[in-house]
């Protein structure tokens, strides 16, 4: 990983020529990201991030940090003890610098750091499931960080209106694979990170594969195409 988007993000903090990202997915052209837009304030944040942010409490993780944004939120203004993660050094470097007090560069899947009251993963949260031969493998992963009565808090977004529909209002949708699987890749300063797996989920494949691994989900909000579930542990 050359980590591009940590770039961006350090870059912009130390204004240090900063660039706009730049990013496509299997199924979109090429769309500007500026790096800005991950260092925006509570008020500039969308519904579903200003809902789950509302929502968070206790021991918080907020899992996919970025430049810090949401987790800074949470600790500086409603106090919380927050750990910031993310697979980017880069990132997770400026989110120190921002002021983040716990802020760890580790996989998901690798990371041991005790259980949370809250789990965070925001701007289609979804997406580091990768696909759904392994949603089973996270969704255990973040079972085993959550605390007893704690919740997960996950947004995504149903893609289904990418797709071509035909007169009689039926979708052409590939017949390889779960629509919502798409390759992502991220380019900047005329670089390119090679292609991740990136997964948008419709809710109702999210529920499915949440109580196929013994949670209890509710959809909190629904933006357009866009929702926030919580997950929380049965029994």
């Amino acid at each position: 990983m050359k980590d591009l988007m940590g770039q961006a993000i350090w870059d912009f903090y130390h204004q240090h020529n900063p660039e706009d990202l730049q990013t496509e997915t299997s199924i979109s052209e090429l769309d500007e990201l500026p790096v800005n837009y991950l260092f925006r304030d509570f008020t500039s944040m969308n519904m579903v991030e200003q809902k789950a942010l509302q929502l968070a409490s206790g021991k918080v993780l907020d899992v996919g940090a970025g430049a810090g944004s949401h987790a800074l939120y949470l600790q500086d203004e409603k106090k919380l003890d927050v750990t910031a993660l993310d697979i980017s050094p880069k990132s997770i470097e400026i989110c120190k610098e921002r002021g983040i007090r716990k802020a760890i560069s580790q996989d998901l899947l690798h990371f041991s750091g005790g259980t949370y009251d809250t789990i965070l993963l925001l701007m289609n949260g979804t997406g580091i499931f990768q696909s759904l031969n392994v949603i089973d493998i996270y969704l255990q992963k973040l079972y085993g960080l959550l605390n007893k009565n704690g919740q997960i808090l996950i947004d995504s977004t149903d893609i289904l209106y990418m797709f071509d529909a035909d007169e009689d209002g039926g979708v052409y949708i590939p017949a390889d694979g779960y629509y919502g699987e798409l390759d992502y890749i991220v380019h900047y300063k005329g670089e390119s990170e090679d292609p991740i797996k990136w997964l948008y989920l419709d809710y109702n494949t999210l529920k499915n594969a949440a109580e196929h691994n013994n949670f209890n989900i509710e959809k909190v909000l629904q933006d357009e195409d866009s929702y926030l579930a919580k997950l929380t542990k049965r029994g």
